[in-house]
């Protein structure tokens, strides 16, 4: 059961990543596109691609529950738990919407952060990086941990 939900998280994080590369930034550009120039909205035409997503999550747990719990309703759990993650990480920890809580003051979450900031400097359709959510190329975390090291330094 963890495993499935395990296994499912993990699926999703690159399931995200191709859905933003080749979809997100391809022919549903134009639902997406507001992400990219909005600023200080709470609602996006983008938050439509949580609905894409949160319904085979949600008819999964149905017909999976249906059926005495089966693999089904723990693969619908794992997206669902995804899309908590994503919601808490992306939304709101890094675009700070709806809420607003801390800045990340270690390597891992400043990474995440310079990552993608580096993919919304560009605001376009083509030519973007940094598709994915919480696995960004190690450079980020490299360069966050020397920022930190730095700071540190220089506050003794």
């Amino acid at each position: 059961m963890l495993v499935t939900w395990f296994l499912t998280f993990l699926a999703m994080e690159f399931a995200a990543w191709f859905m933003h590369k080749f979809v997100m930034h391809g022919f549903l550009w134009g639902l997406h596109q507001d992400h990219h120039v909005s600023r200080g909205t709470v609602f996006q035409r983008n938050d439509a691609f949580a609905l894409m997503f949160a319904i085979p999550s949600f008819l999964l747990m149905l017909f999976g529950s249906l059926e005495g719990y089966s693999l089904k309703f723990h693969i619908g759990l794992g997206i669902l738990v995804y899309g908590v993650a994503y919601t808490l990480v992306h939304e709101i920890f890094i675009h700070r919407r709806l809420v607003y809580f801390g800045t990340g003051k270690n390597w891992y979450s400043r990474g995440l952060r310079l990552a993608h900031m580096d993919h919304h400097f560009n605001t376009g359709k083509y030519g973007g990086k940094n598709f994915g959510m919480l696995v960004v190329h190690p450079k980020y975390f490299l360069n966050a941990f020397r920022d930190l090291k730095k700071k540190a330094k220089s506050r003794k």
